[in-house]
């Protein structure tokens, strides 16, 4: 009876470790229920290592996240929604670029701020964009012209 009564415990301990790992792990990624925020578009010409659920920062700071992706087969442009965090008021002449992390470090949405004294408001599209720039193109383009030292 001793050796059955110690499994559960064990057992329990064990469950209740997984379930602090699993909230901790949705805290530190950004998946908390709490979706407070407003919506900004914006389109860009390529989003190469964007998806939904990317950082948004301003200031190296994350304030908001990539909700919505999707192609416009019209203009063959990724369209895209950001939500931002409420109380953080972006000008309507801030540019929207798609940054990277370093040589190795995966991509994330940056908010270059203006200084305009007028604000987006809930469903405003941001038009200064910069989409992802490719690293290996980058290269290709390098290589190909001759490592530019003759």
């Amino acid at each position: 009876m001793s050796e059955n009564t110690t499994e559960v415990l064990v057992g329990g301990a064990v469950l209740a470790v997984a379930v602090g790992f699993a909230f901790y792990a949705a805290q530190a990624t950004g998946l908390s229920a709490s979706n407070s925020g407003y919506p900004l578009t914006a389109s860009f010409r390529s989003l190469e290592g964007v998806s939904v659920g990317t950082d948004v920062r301003l200031a190296g700071v994350k304030v908001g996240t990539v909700t919505d992706v999707a192609l416009n087969a019209d203009t063959y442009r990724a369209e895209t929604t950001v939500a931002i965090r409420d109380g953080i008021r972006i000008p309507d002449d801030s540019a929207i670029v798609i940054s990277s992390e370093g040589l190795l470090g995966g991509n994330f949405v940056e908010i270059s701020p203006g200084g305009s004294p007028f604000y987006y408001a809930e469903g405003d599209e941001i038009l200064d964009t910069q989409g992802a720039v490719s690293l290996i193109s980058l290269l290709m383009k390098y290589v190909g012209s001759g490592g530019g030292a003759e």
